[in-house]
């Protein structure tokens, strides 16, 4: 897991340390620095980036996540 360092930004995320990896991308804890909160970020594999397929299941999944914490 190495495609994002510590310290990075992306957008208003900074990212503070790697949390995980699997077969469709890897997962970081960052910081909302709008909002002052930790949040996780999961960036698709670059293989992946590409394929349509892949990239709707990663939109369904995020959607997901967002519905269910709606309400945090």
């Amino acid at each position: 897991m190495a495609s994002v360092s510590a310290r990075n930004r992306l957008g208003p995320y900074e990212i503070v340390a790697p949390l995980g990896a699997g077969g469709t991308g890897e997962v970081y804890r960052a910081r909302d620095t709008r909002l002052e909160r930790t949040v996780a970020i999961k960036i698709l594999a670059a293989r992946l980036s590409s394929d349509a397929a892949h990239e709707q299941r990663f939109e369904r999944e995020a959607g997901l996540i967002r519905d269910e914490y709606e309400s945090i």
